[in-house]
Formats: structure tokens, sequence, C-alpha cells
């Protein structure tokens, strides 16, 4: 289990065939982030190194962890976000 305690930013995606969400939140529950999210690799990881930079460590969490939750989940444990399901 993951400690959420250091969590800077809960993002979680709403991800779909056509369209990914993607809704912020901080700690304190401030929306800092509520915008479509891309598909591809570059644009989905210059998402979470903004956000990153921005509030620490960020927590991805998504709705379908396989097949179209797949590329998310992958590029945001890849540019060291933490993820869940």
């Amino acid at each position: 289990m993951f400690d959420i305690e250091g969590v800077g930013v809960f993002l979680g995606m709403d991800v779909g065939k056509t369209a990914h969400h993607g809704h912020g939140l901080t700690p304190a529950g401030k929306k800092v982030f509520d915008k479509p999210m891309p598909h591809s690799e570059p644009k989905l990881r210059a998402v979470f190194d903004k956000l990153k930079a921005k509030f620490g460590t960020v927590l991805v969490i998504v709705d379908q962890p396989a097949s179209i939750g797949a590329l998310p989940l992958t590029v945001a444990r890849d540019a060291g976000c933490e993820v869940a399901y």
C-alpha cells in the first residue's frame, strides 16, 4: 500500500477510446487541474512533468488500468509519478 502523506496532487484520469480527461486535486481539496488529457507519450509526459515541478509527488489514478489506461499508467510510472487504479 502506498502512503499518500507526501502526495502534492492527486490526478484522477477518466480514460476513453477517443478522449481522456484529468482532474487534479491537492490534499486540501483545491482543484488545480481540470483538462482534456493527451493520447501521446510525449504530451502525457509533459503534463506529468509540469505537475511534478509545481506540486512535487503526483499520484495518477486511472479508472481503467488495462488496454486504454495502460499508456497513461506506463508514462506516469516512467515520469516518476506514483500510480493507482
